[in-house]
Protein backbone atom coordinates (compact mmCIF):
# COMPACT_ATOMS: atom_id res chain seq x y z
CA UNK A 1 0.00 0.00 0.00
CA UNK A 2 1.68 3.44 -0.37
CA UNK A 3 1.42 6.01 1.88
CA UNK A 4 3.48 9.85 2.10
CA UNK A 5 6.34 9.92 3.51
CA UNK A 6 9.82 11.87 3.54
CA UNK A 7 9.55 15.62 2.10
CA UNK A 8 6.54 17.67 3.08
CA UNK A 9 5.00 20.18 2.14
CA UNK A 10 6.19 22.72 4.73
CA UNK A 11 9.37 21.94 3.06
CA UNK A 12 8.23 24.23 0.37
CA UNK A 13 9.12 27.95 -0.17
CA UNK A 14 6.08 30.55 0.13
CA UNK A 15 5.72 31.39 -3.56
CA UNK A 16 5.66 27.79 -4.41
CA UNK A 17 3.21 27.00 -2.01
CA UNK A 18 0.84 29.80 -3.21
CA UNK A 19 1.53 28.75 -6.74
CA UNK A 20 0.40 25.02 -5.93
CA UNK A 21 -2.48 25.99 -3.91
CA UNK A 22 -3.29 28.46 -7.35
CA UNK A 23 -2.83 25.05 -9.70
CA UNK A 24 -5.11 23.17 -6.82
CA UNK A 25 -8.00 25.48 -7.16
CA UNK A 26 -7.48 25.43 -10.80
CA UNK A 27 -8.34 21.73 -10.43
CA UNK A 28 -11.42 22.21 -8.92
CA UNK A 29 -12.43 25.41 -11.08
CA UNK A 30 -12.25 22.40 -13.81
CA UNK A 31 -14.24 20.25 -12.13
CA UNK A 32 -17.02 22.49 -11.48
CA UNK A 33 -16.62 23.21 -15.16
CA UNK A 34 -16.90 19.64 -16.18
CA UNK A 35 -20.62 19.29 -14.03
CA UNK A 36 -21.74 22.20 -15.62
CA UNK A 37 -20.84 22.02 -19.21
CA UNK A 38 -21.03 18.11 -19.46
CA UNK A 39 -17.35 17.85 -20.66
CA UNK A 40 -13.82 17.02 -20.36
CA UNK A 41 -12.49 20.84 -20.59
CA UNK A 42 -9.32 20.62 -18.49
CA UNK A 43 -6.14 20.50 -21.03
CA UNK A 44 -8.43 21.26 -24.42
CA UNK A 45 -9.10 17.63 -25.42
CA UNK A 46 -10.91 17.38 -28.46
CA UNK A 47 -14.51 17.01 -28.47
CA UNK A 48 -16.16 13.88 -27.45
CA UNK A 49 -16.09 11.54 -30.68
CA UNK A 50 -19.32 11.33 -32.05
CA UNK A 51 -21.22 8.68 -32.26
CA UNK A 52 -19.92 7.24 -28.71
CA UNK A 53 -21.61 7.38 -25.57
CA UNK A 54 -20.06 8.06 -22.31
CA UNK A 55 -19.34 11.92 -22.51
CA UNK A 56 -21.28 12.80 -19.43
CA UNK A 57 -19.91 9.47 -17.31
CA UNK A 58 -16.37 10.48 -18.28
CA UNK A 59 -16.73 14.10 -17.34
CA UNK A 60 -18.21 13.35 -14.18
CA UNK A 61 -15.47 11.21 -13.73
CA UNK A 62 -12.84 13.12 -14.64
CA UNK A 63 -14.08 15.60 -12.39
CA UNK A 64 -13.92 13.40 -9.36
CA UNK A 65 -10.38 13.23 -10.37
CA UNK A 66 -10.14 16.47 -10.33
CA UNK A 67 -11.47 17.31 -7.04
CA UNK A 68 -9.55 14.84 -5.11
CA UNK A 69 -6.17 15.88 -6.50
CA UNK A 70 -7.19 19.15 -5.55
CA UNK A 71 -8.60 18.75 -1.97
CA UNK A 72 -5.41 16.54 -1.10
CA UNK A 73 -3.13 19.40 -2.08
CA UNK A 74 -5.68 22.02 -0.12
CA UNK A 75 -5.73 19.93 2.99
CA UNK A 76 -1.96 19.32 2.91
CA UNK A 77 -3.06 15.17 2.39
CA UNK A 78 -0.44 14.47 -0.20
CA UNK A 79 -1.04 14.66 -3.77
CA UNK A 80 1.65 13.46 -5.31
CA UNK A 81 -0.18 10.27 -6.25
CA UNK A 82 -3.04 12.30 -7.39
CA UNK A 83 -1.35 14.81 -9.79
CA UNK A 84 0.57 12.18 -11.54
CA UNK A 85 -2.90 10.39 -12.53
CA UNK A 86 -4.08 13.94 -13.48
CA UNK A 87 -1.05 14.40 -15.73
CA UNK A 88 -1.40 10.74 -17.16
CA UNK A 89 -5.23 11.52 -18.03
CA UNK A 90 -4.04 15.28 -19.65
CA UNK A 91 -1.36 13.32 -21.88
CA UNK A 92 -3.84 10.40 -22.70
CA UNK A 93 -6.86 12.43 -23.39
CA UNK A 94 -5.68 15.52 -24.24
CA UNK A 95 -2.34 15.89 -25.29
CA UNK A 96 -2.11 12.87 -27.79
CA UNK A 97 -5.31 13.04 -29.61
CA UNK A 98 -5.07 17.14 -30.29
CA UNK A 99 -0.91 16.20 -31.52
CA UNK A 100 -2.99 12.67 -33.55
CA UNK A 101 -5.27 16.06 -34.76
CA UNK A 102 -2.69 18.52 -35.89
CA UNK A 103 -0.90 15.55 -37.71
CA UNK A 104 -3.92 15.00 -39.74
CA UNK A 105 -4.61 18.90 -39.91
CA UNK A 106 -1.29 20.60 -39.54
CA UNK A 107 -2.24 24.63 -39.00
CA UNK A 108 -0.74 27.52 -36.84
CA UNK A 109 -3.73 28.97 -35.06
CA UNK A 110 -6.18 27.60 -32.54
CA UNK A 111 -5.63 23.92 -32.98
CA UNK A 112 -1.69 24.85 -31.86
CA UNK A 113 -2.80 26.71 -28.82
CA UNK A 114 -5.33 23.93 -27.73
CA UNK A 115 -2.55 21.62 -28.29
CA UNK A 116 -0.28 23.52 -26.34
CA UNK A 117 -2.33 23.90 -23.56
CA UNK A 118 -2.55 20.33 -23.31
CA UNK A 119 1.12 19.93 -23.41
CA UNK A 120 1.43 22.52 -20.69
CA UNK A 121 -0.92 21.07 -17.87
CA UNK A 122 0.87 17.78 -18.51
CA UNK A 123 3.69 19.23 -17.70
CA UNK A 124 2.33 21.05 -15.03
CA UNK A 125 0.32 17.93 -13.56
CA UNK A 126 4.10 16.37 -12.59
CA UNK A 127 6.15 19.81 -11.51
CA UNK A 128 3.12 20.32 -9.01
CA UNK A 129 3.50 16.69 -8.03
CA UNK A 130 7.20 17.17 -7.85
CA UNK A 131 6.54 19.83 -5.00
CA UNK A 132 4.65 16.94 -2.87
CA UNK A 133 5.46 14.62 -0.37
CA UNK A 134 7.28 11.39 -1.46
CA UNK A 135 5.34 8.23 -1.78
CA UNK A 136 6.58 5.18 0.66
CA UNK A 137 6.03 1.52 -0.52
CA UNK A 138 8.14 -1.48 -1.68
CA UNK A 139 11.05 -0.42 -3.90
CA UNK A 140 9.86 -0.44 -7.50
CA UNK A 141 10.69 1.22 -10.26
CA UNK A 142 7.21 2.66 -10.17
CA UNK A 143 8.28 3.47 -6.84
CA UNK A 144 11.12 5.84 -8.50
CA UNK A 145 9.01 7.45 -10.88
CA UNK A 146 6.05 8.64 -8.92
CA UNK A 147 9.20 10.04 -6.46
CA UNK A 148 10.77 11.99 -9.06
CA UNK A 149 11.29 15.39 -8.32
CA UNK A 150 14.14 17.40 -10.41
CA UNK A 151 13.29 16.15 -13.61
CA UNK A 152 9.68 16.66 -13.15
CA UNK A 153 10.16 19.82 -12.60
CA UNK A 154 12.44 20.25 -15.58
CA UNK A 155 9.22 18.29 -17.30
CA UNK A 156 7.04 21.30 -16.40
CA UNK A 157 9.67 24.20 -17.40
CA UNK A 158 9.92 22.79 -21.03
CA UNK A 159 6.39 21.88 -21.45
CA UNK A 160 5.32 25.90 -19.99
CA UNK A 161 8.21 27.28 -21.80
CA UNK A 162 7.42 25.67 -25.06
CA UNK A 163 3.87 27.23 -24.63
CA UNK A 164 4.71 30.66 -23.88
CA UNK A 165 7.24 30.96 -26.55
CA UNK A 166 4.47 29.77 -28.99
CA UNK A 167 1.81 31.82 -27.75
CA UNK A 168 4.31 34.89 -28.20
CA UNK A 169 4.84 34.27 -31.40
CA UNK A 170 1.54 33.81 -32.09
CA UNK A 171 0.65 37.57 -31.28
CA UNK A 172 3.01 38.52 -33.96
CA UNK A 173 1.42 36.52 -36.10
CA UNK A 174 -2.14 36.98 -35.85
CA UNK A 175 -1.41 40.51 -33.97
CA UNK A 176 -5.15 41.61 -35.53
CA UNK A 177 -7.37 39.11 -33.50
CA UNK A 178 -4.64 39.31 -30.47
CA UNK A 179 -4.80 42.99 -29.80
CA UNK A 180 -8.68 42.60 -29.93
CA UNK A 181 -8.38 41.48 -26.68
CA UNK A 182 -6.71 43.97 -24.88
CA UNK A 183 -9.29 45.37 -23.12
CA UNK A 184 -10.67 48.84 -24.79
CA UNK A 185 -9.82 51.25 -21.54
CA UNK A 186 -6.22 50.78 -22.06
CA UNK A 187 -4.61 52.37 -25.01
CA UNK A 188 -1.82 51.19 -26.94
CA UNK A 189 -3.76 48.02 -28.29
CA UNK A 190 -1.29 47.09 -30.71
CA UNK A 191 1.67 47.95 -28.63
CA UNK A 192 0.42 45.56 -26.10
CA UNK A 193 -0.15 43.19 -28.29
CA UNK A 194 3.66 42.61 -29.48
CA UNK A 195 5.10 43.77 -26.08
CA UNK A 196 3.27 40.86 -24.58
CA UNK A 197 4.53 39.23 -27.16
CA UNK A 198 7.64 39.66 -26.44
CA UNK A 199 7.53 38.75 -22.79
CA UNK A 200 6.04 35.71 -23.52
CA UNK A 201 8.98 34.80 -25.76
CA UNK A 202 11.53 35.78 -23.24
CA UNK A 203 9.16 34.37 -20.12
CA UNK A 204 9.64 30.87 -22.16
CA UNK A 205 13.57 30.75 -22.95
CA UNK A 206 14.32 32.00 -19.28
CA UNK A 207 12.10 29.14 -17.93
CA UNK A 208 14.10 26.50 -19.74
CA UNK A 209 17.51 27.88 -18.49
CA UNK A 210 18.24 26.61 -15.20
CA UNK A 211 19.85 29.98 -13.94
CA UNK A 212 17.07 32.67 -15.03
CA UNK A 213 14.47 29.98 -14.07
CA UNK A 214 13.43 31.46 -10.92
CA UNK A 215 13.34 35.22 -12.21
CA UNK A 216 11.23 34.24 -15.46
CA UNK A 217 8.88 31.91 -13.32
CA UNK A 218 7.97 35.17 -10.90
CA UNK A 219 7.84 37.33 -13.46
CA UNK A 220 5.57 35.60 -15.91
CA UNK A 221 3.35 34.17 -13.19
CA UNK A 222 2.58 38.12 -12.10
CA UNK A 223 2.00 38.67 -16.22
CA UNK A 224 -0.29 35.91 -16.39
CA UNK A 225 -2.00 37.13 -12.89
CA UNK A 226 -2.48 40.59 -13.91
CA UNK A 227 -3.85 39.14 -17.46
CA UNK A 228 -6.33 37.00 -15.40
CA UNK A 229 -7.50 39.92 -13.49
CA UNK A 230 -8.34 42.00 -16.01
CA UNK A 231 -8.37 40.02 -19.16
CA UNK A 232 -10.31 36.87 -18.08
CA UNK A 233 -12.62 37.05 -15.47
CA UNK A 234 -13.97 40.47 -17.21
CA UNK A 235 -14.50 38.34 -20.72
CA UNK A 236 -15.61 34.96 -18.70
CA UNK A 237 -18.96 37.04 -17.38
CA UNK A 238 -18.65 39.35 -20.55
CA UNK A 239 -19.14 35.85 -22.49
CA UNK A 240 -20.71 33.71 -20.36
CA UNK A 241 -19.61 30.41 -22.63
CA UNK A 242 -17.43 27.39 -21.36
CA UNK A 243 -14.16 28.33 -23.45
CA UNK A 244 -14.26 31.85 -21.95
CA UNK A 245 -14.60 30.30 -18.31
CA UNK A 246 -11.83 27.87 -19.02
CA UNK A 247 -9.71 30.25 -19.98
CA UNK A 248 -10.40 31.93 -17.13
CA UNK A 249 -9.14 28.67 -15.25
CA UNK A 250 -6.18 28.19 -17.35
CA UNK A 251 -4.56 31.63 -16.92
CA UNK A 252 -5.25 30.98 -12.97
CA UNK A 253 -3.69 27.58 -13.34
CA UNK A 254 -0.61 29.01 -15.46
CA UNK A 255 0.24 31.59 -13.36
CA UNK A 256 0.80 28.94 -10.30
CA UNK A 257 2.39 27.18 -12.17
CA UNK A 258 5.04 30.04 -13.35
CA UNK A 259 5.36 30.92 -9.56
CA UNK A 260 5.70 26.77 -8.78
CA UNK A 261 8.24 26.50 -11.33
CA UNK A 262 10.35 29.82 -9.83
CA UNK A 263 11.49 27.86 -7.26
CA UNK A 264 14.90 26.00 -7.99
Amino acid sequence: MLTVTGATIKDSTSLERIGRNMFALATLGWAVLHFIYGDFLFGRAPAWPEGTSGRLVWAYASAMILIVAGMTVLLQKGGRGAFILVGVMVFAWALVRQVITLIAEPELGGRLTMAGKALTFFGGAFAVAATLPFVRARPSSLLDFVNQTHSFKILGRVCLGLFMILCGVQHFLFWQFVQTLVPSWIPGALFWTYLAGVALIAGGIGLMIPSTAPLAGKLSGIMVFIWFLILHIPRGFEMNSANEWTSVVESFAVSGLAFVLSRR
